[in-house]
């Protein structure tokens, strides 16, 4: 059977276009054609046109929506709702970077016309396509009782992880498109806090730590135990995050912490049992394939003996595999590991989080997604 090539149309030629997508979109030239390339800086449109050999530049998503591509990958930053559903509409088969979008009503307004026009609607997650992840899942459902889930985050300057890459240079917005981006972004971050709006302080919480950074550690937990039952604790400090989760008889603690003092970014996951221990440590996203790393510890109850594996499970890039994920939905119709369903679910649980610290009150099912679906 021939494989179907796919067109794709992106949206975005920023850093992390460049560092993954777009490289990766080459080395699968079997699987994707990178058919055209918007920004709405026309330099960074037309640098890396001419690097990666894309026919077709713009600089508005609505010309490069009307022409011959089957799919869309929207990889700018703020909501990525316009242009999601309008892709949907047109047919277009959408991958979004995460945050799937600023609010809850933005992400089901792009869940539903994606439905409603028969297009897969995948969100961009890569750890959940990391083989090594795949293992700690393994390791961790072989622990009888979990009491504890430990997520740790040290943010780094991420320039430096950049400077052995040939990238072009990434140009700023037009001063009439940033004015109108920032004007986009209050306007869909307002409505996704409604009252608590007010405070500028929650709001740059809300849109650069918890929707920007932190969504990958909560899609990820998520992804492990399914939706927690109670959100016990959340603290959002100006450099540091930390949230209290309750599975149960089990707790979840995820703590962030921004570190800019040096270039040693960290995000590990670590679980705990009476009898085994595993921890998953990733690298950098800024680097290609740079392995995580898996520990296992266990031991035998009542004597002195215990022992220690550590694992490279695969040097293969998650973004490589991601976009093999997306191109297999596209092709047969498969439901994507992460859907839109999936991303509003983080949406909701960053939203009661914030709510959580603005209250001091814990907040029971902290990522449902309706009233109707709290009392059920």
């Amino acid at each position: 059977m021939t494989m179907r090539r796919l067109r794709a149309g992106v949206v975005g030629a920023g850093v992390i276009a460049q560092v993954m997508h777009l490289h990766y979109l080459r080395e699968l030239a079997g699987h994707f054609e990178i058919a055209a390339l918007c920004d709405i800086a026309p330099e960074n449109a037309s640098a890396n046109a001419a690097t990666y050999g894309v026919p077709l530049v713009f600089t508005d998503w609505r010309e490069m929506l009307r022409g011959d591509i089957d799919v869309v990958l929207i990889l700018t930053s703020g909501s990525h709702a316009r242009i999601a559903v309008e892709a949907a509409r047109a047919g277009k088969h959408v991958l979004v970077e995460k945050p799937m979008s600023l609010s809850v009503a933005e992400g089901e307004l792009m869940r539903a016309e994606a439905v409603e026009h028969g297009v897969t609607l995948m969100v961009g997650y890569p750890k959940r396509y990391d083989p090594a992840f795949a293992r700690f899942r393994e390791e961790i459902a072989l622990i009888a009782e979990p009491r504890l889930l430990r997520v740790t985050t040290f943010e780094a300057p991420f320039r430096p992880y950049l400077a052995h890459y040939p990238l072009a240079p990434v140009v700023d917005l037009p001063a009439g498109a940033a004015a109108a981006w920032r004007t986009e972004v209050d306007e869909s971050v307002t409505a996704a806090l409604g009252d608590l709006a007010e405070d500028g302080f929650l709001r740059r919480q809300y849109h650069e730590v918890l929707l920007d950074c932190m969504v990958h550690e909560l899609n990820t937990v998520r992804s492990l135990f399914g939706e927690p039952g109670r959100l016990d604790y959340a603290d959002l400090g100006p450099a540091s995050v930390t949230v209290m989760l309750r599975y149960g008889d089990m707790r979840v603690a995820l703590h962030w912490m921004d570190l800019p003092g040096m270039t040693r970014y960290q995000m590990e996951f670590a679980c705990y049992g009476p009898d085994r221990r595993a921890t998953l440590r990733f690298p950098s996203p800024y680097l290609r394939s740079a392995p995580a790393k898996l520990k296992v510890e266990g031991g035998d109850t009542g004597t002195t003996r215990s022992w220690r594996t550590e694992e490279t499970t695969s040097y293969d890039s998650a973004f490589r595999r991601e976009l093999l994920a997306f191109h297999e939905c596209v092709t047969t119709g498969a439901t994507p590991l992460t859907d839109a369903t999936d991303a509003l679910h983080d949406l909701a649980l960053c939203r009661s989080i914030v709510q959580a610290f603005a209250t001091g009150v814990p907040v029971d099912r902290p990522s449902a997604l309706t009233l109707l679906e709290e009392k059920n």
